[in-house]
């Protein structure tokens, strides 16, 4: 028997616990499952049982309250698979962390070895209300977060299925303009021979080696073109590559605002910092204007000659102003104040002792090599 006769064979013995019906008596019979208990049952006895609205299982030993909205056809063959799927599911739609939210790779290796053993746990029934508890006390408190990180999953398989939809669009077009471009290089290439063998049967034999060398150039000018075309291909190609690249930037600096609260059930998630508030615009970044360290500047200073000039109209008349005078003169007389002598003289005595170092280096040399030379010479 073969393994296609052997499931055939199965479909027809399965049978309803509840009315007890057979698809080999009824081969329209449509089976559907719940995903609170997996229980399979016909469509007639859903309809029947959980029209009127929720009600226990009518499978004996099975108290768990079903609605008619949760049954749904089976995937899987078997029942075992279909209750992992499900499982698996639901918890990465709640343990959904991004790599880029942990601190290190070895902290989301971590993660993701911790979820596969919750999910283990629950298909097992390995303490399945505490852990339950924990993925429920989870999923409450980083609400935030898990559906920042289902949309950018959503906008990601989107972008994804743009970008497929895109380039098979690119493909056909490619495609069509290689057939078309080949069909017109074979035209024309037909075209070009039929004349060649016009103008060498019209013309003389002296004409032959002129009319080849132009038919050279058109080629040339058709390959130059091509290679024109191809590049223009390839920088757009290029251009959407790049655009991809800035869109998932995008979302990696989405996914990087998303705030996280540590529950104790995921450790090693990065901290996100709050940006800063942006401060206001300062045209002078920081300098404030008629603010000095060292002097107040008063507006009026008792000079003789400044009293003349300020008595005189004609000074005034321009829009001269003696405060501006009083400014610079008193920049200029306290702009060395800023200045550390001290940290000078050392910086200048740390120069000088390397420059002395230097030239010592050299005399030592020198003296080494004169002694050379008269060891040398009373040897011989």
């Amino acid at each position: 028997m073969s393994a296609t006769s052997g499931v055939a064979r199965r479909d027809e013995d399965e049978v309803c616990p509840v009315c007890k019906s057979s698809r080999y008596l009824n081969p329209n019979m449509r089976f559907l499952i719940n995903p609170e208990c997996y229980h399979k049952m016909c469509e007639s006895c859903v309809d029947r049982i959980f029209s009127s609205g929720p009600s226990s299982c009518p499978v004996a030993g099975c108290r768990k309250t079903l609605r008619k909205n949760k049954f749904r056809q089976q995937t899987f063959e078997d029942i075992g698979v279909e209750r992992e799927v499900d499982i698996r599911r639901r918890v990465m739609q709640v343990l959904n962390r991004r790599e880029e939210e942990f601190d290190s790779k070895r902290a989301y290796d971590d993660f993701l070895e911790q979820r596969e053993e919750i999910i283990a746990n629950l298909v097992s029934g390995i303490d399945v209300v505490k852990t339950e508890a924990k993925l429920k006390r989870y999923a409450t408190d980083n609400v935030q977060s898990i559906r920042t990180n289902q949309a950018l999953e959503v906008e990601e398989s989107q972008s994804f299925q743009a970008r497929m939809t895109l380039e098979q669009e690119e493909a056909r077009l490619r495609r069509q303009a290689a057939r078309e471009e080949y069909e017109n290089e074979r035209r024309e290439m037909q075209a070009g021979r039929n004349d060649f063998l016009l103008r060498l049967a019209a013309g003389s034999p002296a004409d032959a080696a002129a009319i080849a060398r132009e038919g050279h150039k058109v080629l040339l000018k058709k390959s130059s073109a091509r290679r024109s075309e191809e590049d223009r291909i390839r920088q757009k190609q290029a251009a959407l590559r790049g655009t991809d690249v800035k869109r998932t930037a995008s979302l990696l600096n989405t996914a990087d605002t998303a705030g996280t609260t540590d529950t104790g059930l995921v450790k090693g998630l990065r901290k996100i910092k709050a940006p800063e508030p942006e401060k206001p615009y300062d045209p002078f970044d920081g300098m404030v204007p008629e603010k000095h360290d060292y002097y107040t500047l008063q507006d009026y200073y008792p000079s003789a000659y400044l009293d003349k000039i300020r008595k005189d109209t004609r000074m005034q008349a321009g829009g001269y102003d003696l405060r501006e005078y009083y400014s610079r003169s008193l920049m200029e007389a306290f702009a060395g104040l800023g200045v550390s002598i001290a940290e000078e003289v050392a910086q200048r005595d740390a120069t000088s002792m390397l420059g002395r170092s230097k030239p010592a280096s050299t005399e030592s040399a020198a003296m080494a090599a004169v002694g050379n030379t008269v060891a040398s010479e009373n040897a011989t």
